[in-house]
């Protein structure tokens, strides 16, 4: 019981302390960060966004209203997909891009400080498999 304690510790505190370095240093919630980091991730920083939504492991829906916010702020545009024109593709854009770019290194800092510092090699690798097994329990059970 112990265990599962600090466990949820950590799954309530780590998003919010992250959400927090994100707002106040770019006024971005952890999952546009996410998703701007997946665009970048991606040849050509574009993805069709039914894919995204596999990716974030979030709904349609709800991923469509993230990228209207993110394309409000002039970070991601849509165009529709030259291979398929009933598919919608998220393009992050240059303005998208130069934020991640200025983000980034102050959010993995703070990853690092918060997770892996304290961390040896080998609690990495067992923090990384114990985490991979939960997934493959979530998965299991499609959440």
């Amino acid at each position: 019981m112990a265990t599962w304690r600090a466990l949820d510790r950590v799954l309530t505190r780590l998003p919010r302390a992250l959400e927090a370095q994100l707002e106040r240093d770019a006024g971005l919630g952890y999952m546009e960060y996410y998703v701007l980091a997946g665009l970048s991730d991606q040849p050509g920083r574009t993805i069709r966004i039914s894919r995204l939504a596999e990716l974030a492991h979030c709904e349609l829906s709800r991923l469509s209203h993230l990228i209207s916010r993110l394309e409000r702020r002039g970070l991601v545009r849509r165009e529709p997909d030259p291979d398929d024109r009933r598919s919608t593709r998220a393009v992050l854009t240059e303005e998208g891009h130069r934020l991640l770019v200025a983000v980034a290194p102050a959010h993995v800092a703070l990853v690092r400080r918060l997770v892996f510092d304290d961390l040896s090699p080998a609690g990495q690798r067992m923090l990384r498999e114990a985490a991979d097994r939960i997934v493959t329990r979530l998965d299991e059970v499609g959440a």
